[in-house]
């Protein structure tokens, strides 16, 4: 796959919150997903990862502070950094993130 439409396929997705891998460019994963105005619980991961909005808002509170994300932007959460999605997030968000390997 070397072309995606992005847009068609967050929303071709059977549901929210539910990322696709697009890509894998060396142990760096990039996924898409459909935000629907639902909120996430808080978590943290072992390596940092960007979020990119490609059209809407995405509605974080990263490490105690409430930021709006909106299309065109991205923000990056440092690995180990408690954060979570607000309500009110809607839209395409594309996750760049490493991906853990087998050992």
């Amino acid at each position: 796959m070397n072309l995606v439409d992005i847009r068609n396929t967050a929303t071709e997705l059977p549901d929210a919150w539910s990322s696709l891998l697009l890509a894998q460019v060396g142990r760096t994963g990039v996924k898409v997903l459909r935000m629907d105005g639902h909120p996430l619980a808080p978590e943290s991961h072992d390596t940092a990862e960007a979020l990119l909005v490609i059209d809407g808002t995405l509605r974080l509170v990263a490490d105690g502070t409430e930021v709006d994300v909106r299309a065109g932007e991205m923000y990056v959460v440092e690995a180990g950094v408690e954060h979570a999605v607000r309500p009110g997030s809607r839209g395409t968000l594309v996750i760049v993130e490493h991906i853990a390997t087998a050992s």
